[in-house]
C-alpha cells in the first residue's frame, strides 16, 4: 500500500512541476540535418600541400574525387580549376598522375582544384540521363557548388581561373563564356574551343563516343540552341578583358615524341604516335581557327603555338609554365 500511495504521489507531483514548467523535458532533440550544399565527406592528406578529397553535391549523384594543392597559411589567395582530358583520371586527376602539377605549383600563391571523373563528359550538364554517364550535372558543381567550399575551406580570394587540355580546354572556354563573373583566365592546351562547323561538331561528338557514352544526351543535337550555348565561339564578348591562352603542336613528331616511355599496354609505339600526330593535328586546326576569330573581334590573347608537337603529356608539361604565366598576372 505504501508504494502504491507513493507511486499515485510522485505521478502528482510530476504532473505540478511540469504544469509550473519545472520537469526537464527528456524528448530526444532532432537530429542535425544533412548539409544542402557542396560538402566534404571524406580526406586524405597527401602532404602538406595537398589533400584529395570525396565531396559530395546536389549536382552530381555521386561523391566527386577532387585534388586541392594549397600553399597553406590564412592569407587570401587566388584558385585555378585545372581539368582533364577525355581520358581523365577516376580517381585522382591525370595532370597529378602524368602532368606534374603538384611539383609545379609547389611554392606557389594559389589554389590550385583538380577534380577528377569527369572522363568523356566536356564538364558540362547533361541534358538527359546516359547509360553510361548518368545525368552529370559538371557545369553547376564547378560554378555554383564547389567555388564557396573551395573558398571557405582554402582561402580562397574569389579571384579564379580556370585551364584544361584537350576536351578541359573546350571545356575551360565554355565554362568561362558562360561564367564570365567567375573567371578571370582561361587556358586551353591542345583542345578545341570552337566547336561550329561540321570538323569541329564532329570531334566533340566522337570524344563523347569514345568514353562509351551518347552524343546526344549531352547538348542535344548539334546546331540547337543548347548546343550554340556551349560555344564559344558563339559567345567571344563574354572573353573580353580577360587574360586568355591558346596552346597546340602542329602534329608534326619531334624528337621528343620519340624518346618518351610510353605504356606499352597502349598499343606499339608507333601507333601511339601516329595517334597523338593525329588528334594533334585536329587541336591546332582548331585552335587556330578559334585564335583568328578572337583577332577579329579585336580580344587579345597570349599564343602557345608550337611548330612541333603531338597530343601528348611531353608537350604540355612545358604548356602548363607558359598558361600560368599568361594568366597569372590577372589574378
Amino acid at each position: 500500500m505504501w508504494s502504491e500511495r507513493m507511486a499515485r504521489r510522485l505521478v502528482w507531483m510530476g504532473s505540478a512541476m511540469a504544469a509550473a514548467g519545472l520537469l526537464v523535458s527528456t524528448v530526444q532533440a532532432p537530429a542535425e540535418a544533412a548539409p544542402r550544399g557542396a560538402h566534404v565527406v571524406a580526406e586524405k592528406v597527401r602532404s602538406i600541400h595537398r589533400v584529395d578529397l570525396m565531396i559530395k553535391s546536389p549536382a552530381m549523384a555521386d561523391p566527386v574525387p577532387v585534388t586541392v594543392l594549397s600553399p597553406g597559411g590564412t592569407a587570401p589567395r587566388p584558385t585555378v580549376y585545372l581539368l582533364d582530358g577525355a581520358d581523365g583520371g577516376a580517381t585522382v586527376s591525370d595532370w597529378i598522375t602524368k602532368g606534374g602539377a603538384e611539383r609545379f605549383f609547389a611554392g606557389r600563391n594559389v589554389n590550385v582544384v583538380l577534380p577528377a571523373g569527369g572522363a568523356g563528359s566536356f564538364y558540362t550538364n547533361w541534358v538527359a540521363r546516359d547509360q553510361k554517364l548518368g545525368k552529370p550535372q559538371w557545369e553547376t558543381f564547378l560554378t555554383d557548388d564547389l567555388p564557396t567550399l573551395i573558398d571557405s575551406r582554402f582561402h580562397g580570394s574569389g579571384n579564379n581561373a580556370v585551364m584544361g587540355l584537350s576536351m578541359g580546354g573546350q571545356s575551360a572556354f565554355a565554362l568561362a563564356t558562360r561564367n564570365p563573373k567567375l573567371y578571370r583566365g582561361v587556358a586551353s592546351m591542345s583542345g578545341c574551343p570552337d566547336i561550329t562547323g561540321d570538323a569541329n561538331v564532329a570531334y566533340v561528338r566522337a570524344t563523347v563516343a569514345k568514353s562509351g557514352a551518347d552524343p546526344n544526351k549531352m547538348w542535344g543535337a548539334p546546331g540547337s540552341a543548347n548546343w550554340r550555348a556551349h560555344d564559344p565561339a558563339s559567345n567571344l564578348n563574354a572573353l573580353r578583358g580577360k587574360a586568355l591562352f591558346l596552346a597546340s603542336g602542329t602534329g608534326a613528331v619531334g624528337p621528343q615524341d620519340l624518346t618518351q616511355k610510353r605504356d606499352p599496354k597502349d598499343g606499339p609505339e608507333d601507333v601511339q604516335i601516329a595517334a597523338g600526330s593525329g588528334l594533334e593535328m585536329g587541336a591546332y586546326r582548331c585552335s587556330v581557327e578559334f585564335a583568328a576569330r578572337l583577332q577579329s573581334k579585336n580580344i587579345p590573347f597570349t599564343s602557345g603555338f608550337r611548330l612541333i608537337g603531338t597530343h601528348s603529356w611531353t608537350y604540355w608539361k612545358q604548356d602548363l609554365p607558359r598558361a600560368w604565366d599568361a594568366i597569372s598576372p590577372s589574378l
